[in-house]
This record gives C-alpha cells, structure tokens and sequence, in this order.
C-alpha cells in the first residue's frame, strides 16, 4: 500500500476532504484504484465540488464491479453516479444509467436495497419530471425496501422524497412529519455525508416551501454547525448561507442578512455554487429593495434570474416602488398564470394582492386574498396565516371596511410577533393605524403609526418610511383612505381628474368615485372647497 493511499484512506475516515481526494488522486495516478478506495475517491471528489470529476469515478467504480461480478456494488455505484447527475439538472444523462442499472439488477437477480435505490432514483426523476403522484409511489416502494432491507440512507432518502410529494399534493402535516422522521437519522450521524448534506438542503427547502419558518430556523442551524465541522466541504454551504441570509432578513437583521448573501456571490467561481448564487443575489435583491436602494436592487434581481432564479415576486415589488405600475401588474401576473401547484401559488399570491390594492384593483385583490385564505387553511403554518391575514385586512381597508379589518390585522400582528418578524409586523401596524384613523381613534392611530416608523427606521427600511409618510401626512385624515389623500394632494395642486387618473395609473371613473368620497367625508360640495380644506387641516 502506497503511503498516499494508507493517507487518503485515513483523511476520508476524518471527513478532511481535501486532503482525502489529493491524497487518493495522487494514489491513483500512481496505480488505478479499484473497488472500495475508488468509491471514496469519487465520493471525496463530490464533496470537494467536483462533481464532474465524481461522475467519471463512479463510472470508473461501475465498470470494475460488474466485470468483478459484483452486481449489487455496481447497482450502488451507478446509483451514486444518477444521483449527483439528477440533483445537477442532468436528467437525461441520468435516466440512462437509471435503466442500466435496473436491466442489471433484473437480469442478476437483485433484490431489496438495491431494487429500492432505484426505485428512490425513479422518483426522484419524476419529481424533477413534475409528476408527484408518481414520484410519490416510487418513493413510497423505496422507503418500503429500505425498511425491509435495514439500509438506513436508503429509507431515510425515501422518507423525505414521500415526505416532499406529500407537500406538494398538499397533505401538508403528513409531508413534514415523513421529514421530521427522516431527519433523525440524519443527526443521529447514521448516514454518509452526502446523504447528510442533500438530506438538510432538501428538508430545509421543503420547510420553506410551506412558511414552517420555525422548522427551517431549526434545521438551518444544525446544517451551519454540521458545515463549520468539515471546513473544506463546498457543496451544501451556499445552500446553507442562502437560508441562513433569509432567516435574518426576517428576523430583522438586515446587515448580517447582507453579509451573508454576498459570502456566497463571492464563490461563484466554484462550480458547485451556481445552484446556490441566484437564490443568493435574489436575497441581495430583497435587502437593496427594502432599503430603497433600488439600483442596487434592479442589478442584484438581474444577476438572480442570470444564474437562473426566478426574480419574482422581488421585481415585481420593486417595480411598483419605482412608480412603474404597469409593469409590476405584468410581472405578477404574467408569474402567478405560470404558477400552477398551491405551493407555487401561495409565494406569488401575498405580493399580487399588494400590487393590485396598489394600483386600485381592489377586486382582483379580494379574489387572490380569498385564494391566499383558502390555501393557508389546507397548510395550517402559522407564518402563511399571518400572511393571509395581513392581505385580508390590507383588502377589507381598500373597500372601506375598516372595522372589519381590524380583527384580521391584529391576529397578523400578534402572530408576526411570536414568529419575531419585526419587518412584517410593522408593515401591518401600519395598516393598524390607517384602519384606526378612518374609525376616528386617532390615539390608537398615532401609537400603530408612531411604533412601525421605529421599526422601519432602525432596520433601515427607507422605502416603507416615505411610504408611511405618504400614507398617513400629518395631523387628522378626516377619516379619508390613503388612496384618497393621494387623489385629494393631486387634485390640490389643480390636476384634472383625467390628469389624476394618469399620474396615478388609474381609471378616470375611479377618480371621480374617488373625489366624490372626498367631497362626502370633508363635508364640502367642490373641488376648491376641497383644496381650501387640505390646506387648511394639514392634508397637502
């Protein structure tokens, strides 16, 4: 034995990464590997982010053990080999030594695990195919096997695929608790550290998925402590710093937040971080947008759909901050049509009630609210609750309901503050204070108003505090909407209601129903009446 092989062997038993596929590397040049050290070779290669160099290996390792007669290693091997192929996006390079490995194990003989990894890789090929019904029995058939078999990676790789099926044909408590279930295993230390670090990402993303923020906040945090312990491990720790950047955008520590995201963009010359880097730059994204740092925000979303993420609904949001309106409608609607699944759904849903209350279509913005309710009903988490909530009251304000939407709002409000989202809950305090003014409780107004502009001016939120100024002006609303104290400024400086309509990017009928209420709640009969009234109580 040579002694960077002896070497190689003894860093792979340490998890030195690193050092294991230098050493092992040098060892093969020297005389090519065979059997069990090339497995660790390519297993070392896949956790350095090399992951096309572990796929060559695995094939290597496929071709010795079935010249070997080793049918069931060879099965394994070609497993490990379609199974970094699938998770990079390679289905059809997988889907074929999917079916090499099957018509060997079915000409041989193979049973039990084996037959129940490729089950698992069917799966797992039909999920990314987008067909969870078939994806669901094959990971249920493998996750069977794998119990029968004792092979513990197998069952747990099984649980969590059945588990993300389960979400997405939304038996919500069902999915996450295959999850919780697998993820024993995974901090019992029982698995192989690749099996390890898809297992957290693939949790912690199903997590996500159905606003568990307490869940992903757990399993998050495990996954940095388990990241921290292998230093020279690549693969998995964008993906960790991604969710760990989300968590303190919510938690309200934006600058830790931004710190985050960038430690990730900065890796985009390693190979294994391109599936991390757009979900990276869409958070650098969200931070620059909330700040009002929209330049920074308009480059950030670019480089987020560059490296193939999705920059919605952030664009879409950030488009209508800029005043464009149209094209914020377009975007989220041209991005919830194309949202077919509730899962989908219900990450769009929140920001098109925004933006169409925004732009006065309070109509579409009740019927995507009713949706919102009736999908956080099916999920139950208590984050998308406070979501549906918050857009509820948001569009029972818009109609004029304010006592209506008071108790929507509060329960958003109380539910935000137990899940310590201090952004969110200022956000609908503000809504709070509006709702109070038209209900003439000025006091309780000023204290909602008074303790969202602290939240907003601590966390640096510049774009929600000239907002909230140009919600709320000064002094007394006279019970006016913010919509209208909008039409009732523009109709002081001597705009036409067609003028009006065209600045705000709303119907001309909409502005005269719009007047009409200014005229009723201000007790006054013209448009100069009006004026002399705004001017004189602090309106304009």
């Amino acid at each position: 034995m040579s002694a960077e092989l002896a070497e190689g062997r003894e860093c792979f038993d340490r998890g030195v990464w690193s050092d294991a596929y230098s050493l092992l590397t040098a060892a093969d040049a020297a005389e090519p590997l065979a059997g069990t050290d090339l497995e660790r070779l390519a297993h070392a290669a896949a956790l350095v982010g090399r992951a096309s160099e572990s796929t060559e290996l695995w094939a290597r390792a496929y071709r010795a053990w079935s010249a070997a007669g080793e049918t069931d290693r060879a099965v394994r091997a070609a497993f490990w080999l379609a199974f970094g192929l699938l998770n990079s996006g390679e289905l059809v390079r997988a889907g074929g030594w999917i079916d090499t490995a099957q018509r060997l194990a079915d000409s041989s003989g193979s049973s039990g695990a084996e037959q129940g990894l490729l089950r698992y890789l069917t799966g797992l090929r039909r999920t990314f195919e987008g067909d969870a019904a078939a994806a669901a029995a094959a990971f249920a058939e493998a996750a069977a096997l794998g119990e029968d078999s004792g092979d513990v990676e197998l069952t747990t790789l099984a649980r969590i695929g059945l588990g993300r099926c389960r979400i997405y044909q939304s038996a919500i408590d069902d999915g996450l608790a295959l999850l919780d279930e697998a993820m024993v295993a995974v901090t019992e230390g029982e698995l192989s550290p690749v099996i390890v670090g898809d297992a957290y990402c693939t949790v912690i993303e199903g997590c996500w998925e159905v606003f568990e923020l307490r869940r992903s906040q757990t399993w998050t945090e495990a996954l940095r402590r388990w990241c921290d312990s292998q230093p020279s491990m690549v693969p998995y720790r964008g993906q960790c710093l991604v969710h760990r950047a989300e968590i303190l955008r919510l938690r309200g520590q934006w600058d830790e937040a931004m710190a985050e995201a960038r430690r990730v963009c900065e890796w985009l010359a390693e190979p294994s971080a391109e599936a991390a880097a757009g979900a990276a730059f869409y958070q650098k994204a969200e931070l620059h947008r909330l700040r009002g740092e929209f330049e920074q925000a308009e480059s950030a979303y670019r480089d987020a759909s560059q490296w193939g993420c999705e920059p919605q609904p952030g664009l879409a949001r950030l488009r209508l901050a800029q005043g464009r309106a149209d094209a914020a409608v377009a975007a989220i609607r041209r991005v919830l049509a194309e949202a077919e699944d509730v899962v989908s759904r219900s990450h769009y849903l929140p920001a098109y009630v925004e933006i169409m209350l925004a732009t006065d279509d309070v109509g579409a913005a009740r019927e995507a609210s009713e949706e919102l309710a009736a999908i956080s009903e099916t999920f139950r988490r208590d984050m998308l609750m406070a979501v549906a909530t918050s857009a509820a009251g948001a569009v029972a304000l818009a109609e004029d309901h304010a006592e209506a939407a008071l108790g929507p709002l509060r329960r958003a409000a109380q539910t935000w503050q137990e899940l310590n989202v201090p952004y969110e809950r200022a956000r609908v305090r503000v809504l709070l204070g509006l709702a109070c003014r038209a209900m003439a409780d000025h006091d309780t107004a000023e204290f909602e108003l008074t303790a969202a502009h602290d939240v907003f001016t601590r966390l640096g939120a510049e774009s929600d505090l000239a907002r909230l100024r140009g919600l709320t002006g000064s002094g007394d609303t006279r019970g006016l909407t913010p919509r209208e104290l909008q039409v009732l400024r523009l109709l002081a400086t001597g705009k036409t209601n067609r003028a009006i309509a065209a600045e705000l990017v709303l119907s001309e009928r909409t502005v005269d129903r719009h007047v009409s209420s200014i005229l009723a709640k201000l007790g006054v009969a013209t448009r100069s009446a009006a004026t002399a009234y705004a001017y004189e109580h602090d309106l304009v």
